[in-house]
């Protein structure tokens, strides 16, 4: 019954629910965020894009495709975990603070919770890796 209650007393189970959103909130991640614009850079279409911190356009593309697919696939797996999660992290802070600004905190949803996760799995890791 405390397993139920309080699924922390285990590390066996902490360790797997950490696996479960890291694999989930990362396949989300790249499925959405990442492949597409992946995608799109190498499709050779021309870049519309937020050029922030006085970046171009481009660039701002390719490092945000970088943290959602790249990082988000390290994460995913395990590998440099905390490491991996910096630029995700970095790419949702400029999204929610500098790029959706101005915008109510409905359009800012799914930007806060993606950056919240990450932050999470930042600071506490993403439990252990069973590969």
């Amino acid at each position: 019954m405390n397993r139920i209650i309080n699924p922390w007393a285990n590390d066996r189970v902490k360790d797997f629910l950490l696996l479960f959103l890291r694999l989930a909130v990362g396949a989300l991640l790249v499925s959405q965020h990442g492949y597409p614009k992946l995608l799109k850079l190498m499709s050779g279409e021309p870049i519309q894009f937020a050029a922030v911190m006085g970046m171009s356009e481009k660039t701002s593309f390719i490092l945000a495709m970088f943290a959602e697919f790249i990082c988000a696939i390290l994460v995913m797996l395990g590998v440099f975990t905390r490491l991996a999660a910096i630029p995700i992290i970095i790419t949702f802070l400029v999204i929610v603070f500098h790029v959706k600004g101005g915008n109510p905190v409905s359009d800012r949803e799914l930007p806060m919770l993606y950056l919240i996760f990450y932050t999470y799995i930042f600071f506490f890791r993403g439990g252990k890796t069973f590969i």
